[in-house]
């Protein structure tokens, strides 16, 4: 390493204007990168990190601006760069692999196209050298058959097809920094260290520093010699990865390395869940007090008759038809689920875990009913869901509920929150309108919100609290069970970690029952009392989630623990 930073950004000031105000988005921040080295940037939505690197490329959007600082990269200083200075930097000096390939992705362009166009933009190759050079770039990128993928379309690739992709533009000029700004937040652990593992080798081979930008302190520390932690647009903290993940300094990288799965997956251990911070929710008022009662009666019950397993799955299949197949000519179907047998003891948390394709989602969606299996059967307290019809089929779904992956796309954003989490009510006639605004009050007690969110709409509020909204619904009619389908992926870390609180602290004092669908064993670890593993369909390992960790069953579930980002780091204390 040299004496000579390549990247050093000094006391960094980044406003934006809301409402004709200014809104500081970035105080005071100052980083350097060497040559060679990988910097990583950890802290939640919000925090500022992206910003900084929006800052650096010179994309700060709408109305954000740099008021202070400087940026200089190669002694040249960025923010005072002009627009066509920042074009001469981009691709051959800076690089970047954004979050999101779905939007970062023409999806009217052939990825070959869109790689080529980087090429002759950054004038990186020739007209007639550009194909066989974005084949290259795919290969290099880790993309099997790159001669043919060159020429298909976003569409027609994974996700982790789609960030290799994005790798390929990133590193196709050869650029001397790369900011990776959460380029595998989106993917299962496996293909996320797959990804992470080809990038590393990629720029160490190339001389390529890396700006990596995250709010998985744990996939941080394994893949940055230094971290920077940012906090409200401030750095609170800066130094030697390991040694900030051994002794963090800072009140809020203690809360971070308290709440990331990988570094401290304790199950019932809801102070390290929540980094200290959640609102732990007490279960008071009308509403809880009768869902509280509920439980003890129907436990009591239960427990008289011999029932501990509220659902079972016996055998399921599921064939899915495959458009444009040709009838009886064979492959006409597609086998998500084979064969798959369990049980959800009541009061308990199953996991199902596996990659994307495993069929985790699908056996969900037959256990809510929402698709007919094509053989076998689901039994919820001994009656077959899919003979149930009419009233029958409407008690089935007031006692089974579903809370989905993304609190963007499962709220209504035309409702207002007091209307989404009311609808059900509505809908099963229970309660006037009196006590329908009385009982949405008390849900929203019940997942630590303010009640005055209840005229507000979901996009006025944070995916957390959207994900709590959800949940909310989901108990509005006091269910028994609650079928969570990778209900916090898409949340940070430490809202993630409340979230996760929130559901544990609600089980014990409702007595409710989940089936905790997940591509993260991390995750796993801390809420789930026995652990489904699934893979092509089918079941690979199953048993109570200690026996699963500490001696699994199966290759794949192995791999799926030693993908963990950070899982094998050792923390002082």
């Amino acid at each position: 390493m040299t004496a000579q930073p390549l990247l050093d950004v000094r006391d960094l000031e980044v406003e934006f204007r809301s409402q004709g105000r200014p809104v500081k988005a970035v105080r005071g921040a100052s980083l350097t990168v060497y040559p060679g080295q990988t910097v990583a940037i950890v802290g939640e939505s919000g925090s500022g990190k992206s910003t900084t690197a929006a800052a650096i490329l010179g994309l700060l959007q709408g109305t954000g601006k740099v008021t202070g600082g400087q940026i200089l990269f190669g002694g040249q200083d960025l923010a005072k760069a002009s627009r066509r200075d920042f074009e001469k930097v981009r691709g051959s000096g800076i690089g970047l692999v954004p979050q999101d390939p779905n939007t970062n992705l023409n999806p009217l362009w052939r990825v070959g196209f869109q790689i080529k166009e980087t090429l002759v933009a950054n004038g990186a190759a020739k007209r007639g050298e550009t194909r066989s050079r974005a084949v290259e770039l795919l290969r290099e990128a880790g993309m099997r058959d790159p001669e043919k993928r060159v020429n298909q379309y976003p569409h027609e690739f994974s996700g982790g097809m789609r960030q290799r992709a994005l790798i390929a533009i990133g590193l196709a000029c050869r650029p001397r920094l790369l900011i990776a700004d959460e380029p595998t937040s989106a993917l299962d652990v496996t293909v996320q260290r797959q990804i992470l593992d080809h990038l590393e080798s990629l720029t160490a081979e190339l001389g390529t520093a890396v700006l990596l930008i995250t709010h998985d302190l744990g996939l941080a520390a394994e893949r940055a010699s230094h971290l920077v932690v940012m906090y409200k647009g401030r750095i609170v903290e800066s130094g030697p990865a390991l040694q900030i993940l051994q002794d963090p300094h800072h009140e809020y990288t203690k809360r971070l390395v308290r709440a990331a799965p990988s570094l401290a997956a304790r199950r019932d251990d809801g102070e390290a869940l929540a980094g200290g911070q959640a609102r732990t929710p007490t279960v008071t008022g009308t509403v809880a007090a009768e869902l509280a009662e509920e439980a003890s009666s129907r436990h009591a019950e239960e427990a008289s008759a011999g029932q501990d397993e509220v659902i079972v799955a016996q055998h399921l299949v599921k064939d899915f038809p495959i458009r444009g197949a040709v009838p009886l000519a064979g492959g006409s179907t597609f086998r998500a689920v084979n064969d798959i047998s369990f049980a959800l003891r009541r009061g308990t948390t199953t996991a199902v875990v596996g990659e994307s394709g495993s069929g985790k989602s699908t056996v969900a969606r037959m256990v809510l009913g929402l698709l007919e299996p094509t053989s076998g059967t689901v039994h919820f307290d001994g009656r077959d869901v899919t003979s149930l019809r009419g009233a029958d089929g409407k008690e089935f779904r007031r006692r089974v509920q579903p809370v989905f992956q993304n609190p963007y796309g499962s709220l209504d954003p035309m409702y207002s929150i007091y209307r989404a989490i009311a609808e059900p009510l509505d809908i099963h006639g229970i309660g006037d309108k009196a006590s329908r605004v009385a009982r949405v009050k008390e849900l929203l007690d019940l997942v630590a919100l303010p009640q005055s969110v209840m005229q507000r709409f979901p996009n006025e509020l944070s995916g957390g609290q959207r994900q709590r909204v959800a949940i909310a619904r989901a108990l509005a009619l006091r269910p028994e069970v609650v079928v969570c389908d990778e209900a916090v992926s898409a949340l940070d870390v430490l809202v993630q970690a409340q979230i996760l609180t929130l559901l544990q602290q609600l089980q014990r004092e409702l007595g409710l029952t989940y089936l905790f669908i997940t591509h993260d064993l991390a995750v796993v670890k801390q809420i789930a009392h026995d652990v489904i593993v699934m893979s092509k369909g089918e079941v690979v390992d199953a048993g109570p989630t200690d026996r699963v960790y500490d001696n699994p069953a199966s290759d794949y579930t192995r791999a799926l623990i030693d993908a963990i980002p950070g899982g094998s780091i050792e923390l002082a204390g």
